[in-house]
């Protein structure tokens, strides 16, 4: 796949473009089936299938305080729109001088005149250019105006609840892993790097833990979860705590996971967190002897939960 950071580096015309427009935060499964359509409408005609996407989300630059707290990193969602096929993807370094742009403006000089596209799929919810005055029909209105053709794609469903970036995000806050993941496609994951933490894991209870530090905006619900690790390419079990360790009546955030079955140093290494269920609330307990007990309990549970998910 070829990645483009910015529409002023597109150097060369793309053969017959197919393009969909999006934050495509999550990348789930709605997602997907669009660049599915893409891919399909781009091999009929010997073409080439682009998405197009925005960093910043829009949001973030227009109203910073209600900007959503993203489901993926821009690194990951990269990824995951290459691990789905498409051939090119554009993006677009969102800033206030591009939030004016008018939604004709975009299409003639962004769609038309640098692109060139032929094909656009856009989500039937889908708005764009200044004040968001672009919609699907306006957009209709544009394909005849500068010949291409636009598909507007309705909301697709899964058991009848609508696959959306803003109903996924609130099931990760809720700590709904599994909902979550049905409508992902996969499980929700974090990647971070393993930093210092307080050391009383192992020093005082025996069961180390990696300290985790992340990019990732969106953190599951406070509790301890059954999660899958992965290290250097090799997967293992893990239970995970989400908190403040009110054990120790400490204010700090942590992320700390236990690896099952693991030897080794972890500290400075990358690894990633994948969610499989959650398990309980945080909770505080009367001394230490307690709380190790409570989490060796936990470690069983997730042994548990993972023979019956395959990993």
């Amino acid at each position: 796949m070829k990645i483009i950071d910015g529409v002023e580096n597109i150097k060369e015309k793309l053969p017959y473009p197919v393009l969909t427009i999006g934050n495509f935060d999550g990348v789930h499964l709605g997602h997907r089936e669009i660049f599915k359509m893409l891919m399909e409408r781009a091999r009929v005609k010997n073409g080439t299938s682009v998405v197009l996407t925005f960093v910043p989300h829009p949001l973030k630059v227009l109203a910073p305080e209600r900007a959503p707290k993203l489901i993926t990193t821009y690194k990951d969602r990269v990824k995951l729109i290459e691990d789905s096929g498409v051939d090119v993807v554009i993006c677009i370094n969102f800033t206030r001088e591009f939030a004016n742009v008018t939604a004709e403006d975009f299409v003639r000089e962004v769609l038309f005149n640098t692109l060139g596209v032929k094909e656009v799929l856009i989500g039937s919810n889908y708005t764009f250019g200044k004040g968001r005055k672009g919609s699907p029909e306006l957009l209709k209105g544009l394909g005849k105006k500068y010949g291409f053709e636009v598909a507007v794609v309705e909301e697709i469903t899964l058991k009848n609840v609508t696959i959306s970036s803003s109903g996924i995000r609130t099931l990760i806050a809720k700590g709904k892993m599994d909902e979550a993941a049905s409508l992902l496609g996969r499980n929700y994951s974090v990647e971070g790097i393993v930093v210092e933490g307080a050391k009383r894991g192992k020093s005082l209870m025996n069961i180390p833990t990696a300290n985790l530090l992340t990019a990732n905006e969106l953190l599951p619900k406070d509790g301890v979860y059954a999660v899958t690790v992965e290290i250097n390419g090799k997967k293992y079990g893990g239970a995970t705590n989400i908190g403040c360790n009110p054990t120790f009546e400490e204010k700090k955030f942590s992320f700390e996971t236990h690896v099952l079955d693991f030897e080794g140093e972890l500290l400075g290494k990358t690894i990633k967190v994948n969610f499989i269920k959650r398990l309980r609330d945080e909770m505080k307990f009367s001394s230490v002897e307690s709380l190790a007990s409570q989490i060796k309990k936990d470690i069983e549970d997730v042994r548990n939960v993972l023979k019956v998910f395959s990993f």
